[in-house]
């Protein structure tokens, strides 16, 4: 499923027009600026309950090797998002 056709299912399902649920989902899932995004940027976790948790992770400087040449490389350090499922979500999953 894709963006569109994300905003399409939750129109169908709240029977709210398109156009103001991709303005929600814009505004929870935008990597420029959404509500998600703004608060990882804080530090701060995200969690929704029944649902799971969306936190950052801090991957410190390394040493890699190009494969295609084997040259090792530097790695810079970064900061990397996560995402664990809650116990409703993976119970739904789980579901015969």
């Amino acid at each position: 499923m894709n963006k569109s056709e994300l905003i399409q299912d939750v129109a169908e399902r709240t029977g709210m027009p398109r156009s103001q649920v991709s303005t929600v989902v814009d505004a929870l899932f935008n990597p420029e600026n959404g509500a998600i995004v703004s608060a990882l940027r804080k530090g701060e976790n995200v969690g929704i309950t029944g649902f799971g948790s969306f936190r950052t992770t801090r991957r410190a400087a390394r040493k890699g090797r190009n494969p295609q040449t084997g040259k090792v490389i530097d790695i810079a350090a970064s900061t990397a998002a996560g995402f664990t499922a809650g116990k409703g979500l993976k119970d739904a999953l789980n579901r015969k």
